[in-house]
């Protein structure tokens, strides 16, 4: 009978996992689209400002300039 566990701990394991849910919870509230929309724009703005590899960077001034 070692395997039944106390209501009480039973009810912090229940806390627990509600407290740990919150934030997955939090973000499927209405409107959150448009907050998750923004911050992948940002990201995806982050990724374009970021410099270029160093190869593509060697083939960009091997090119011959455009008259």
């Amino acid at each position: 009978m070692e395997d039944e566990i106390d209501p009480r701990e039973a009810a912090r394991n229940r806390r627990r996992d509600h407290d740990a849910d919150a934030e997955a919870r939090d973000l499927m509230r209405p409107g959150m689209g448009k907050v998750f929309k923004q911050i992948q724009d940002a990201q995806r703005k982050a990724a374009d400002e970021s410099p270029a590899a160093p190869s593509t960077a060697r083939r960009k001034r091997q090119t011959p300039p455009k008259r």
